[in-house]
């Protein structure tokens, strides 16, 4: 059997957890976590079909993961939500009570915070376009995706605000744009506009749009305003239309260039980019 079995001709299991998904905009990340436990899920159980298990068969999964596979307790949670996900609102059943999970423990350990200083000294590491997206999720608190998916209509130079939109939880927020940044983020944009006006001329400079936005609004895609603020240096290629676009900037690439700041910096804690965000809300408190 195939990975992610149609059963008698209809569609895959992963095929219809991504369809249900993106049908309630969800996240790519949470796409792509969901479809990974389902697999996982379905290899654990020697390639039986979904609609062909249940409780037990869940419970199993679950308890493996915190046994033998020593997981988080978080990440047993999310296997969790996705397997429940799958039975719920894809295969349309409820599989009903999952018994005695054996539960990963859940660590009690406090969120590491940077002081005023360590933030300074991390930030004097970097440079370029990682600096300013370091820069933006402490001076703003934001989260790592929340920057990367940043759009230059969401950035406000005139009320100094950022717009979040579809951040944790799909809720929407604003947030301040500090006056120090102001400077950096207007010239950094000055050159996307720019790269955006080549892609333009070279035929293509397309966004992904949310929703369905694409179809409702064809030319969207291809607006300065919905542009990604920090889109990422190589084009993508759609290989069924040969239509060319960029994606926003990939998270791993800030997530190492904190990592080596750190290390250059002297600093031992285990400082990473979610680090940013606690400083911002603890110093705000500080100064409360």
């Amino acid at each position: 059997m195939a990975d992610g079995h149609a059963g008698a001709g209809g569609p895959k299991p992963l095929d219809r957890v991504r369809t249900g998904l993106r049908s309630r905009h969800c996240s790519r990340c949470t796409e792509k976590a969901y479809v990974l436990w389902t697999r996982r899920y379905i290899r654990f159980h020697e390639m039986r079909h979904p609609s062909e298990m249940g409780a037990p068969e869940i419970s199993a999964f679950l308890s493996h993961l915190a046994g033998e596979g020593k997981v988080s307790a978080s990440t047993q949670n999310q296997a969790a939500c996705a397997l429940l996900f799958l039975y719920r609102h894809v295969l349309g059943r409820d599989p009903g009570d999952l018994g005695q999970v054996v539960r990963a423990r859940k660590p009690e350990r406090l969120p590491v915070v940077m002081t005023r200083q360590e933030v300074q000294d991390v930030l004097l590491h970097m440079e370029g376009d990682t600096w300013l997206m370091a820069s933006l999720m402490y001076g703003s608190g934001l989260r790592l995706m929340e920057c990367l998916s940043l759009r230059v209509q969401h950035v406000d130079f005139g009320s100094q605000t950022i717009h979040v939109r579809d951040g944790k939880g799909s809720s929407d927020r604003t947030t301040v744009l500090p006056a120090a940044l102001s400077g950096p983020l207007r010239r950094h944009l000055k050159r996307v506009h720019e790269l955006h006006r080549r892609d333009l001329s070279d035929g293509f400079g397309r966004v992904e749009l949310p929703d369905a936005l694409a179809r409702k609004y064809p030319n969207a895609a291809t607006e300065w305003g919905w542009q990604w603020v920090l889109p990422q240096r190589s084009r993508w290629r759609n290989r069924a239309t040969g239509q060319q676009g960029r994606h926003h900037c990939d998270p791993s690439i800030l997530q190492r260039a904190v990592r080596e700041a750190v290390r250059k910096a002297g600093i031992t804690k285990h400082a990473t980019c979610h680090t940013f965000g606690h400083a911002f809300a603890t110093h705000l408190l500080e100064d409360a």
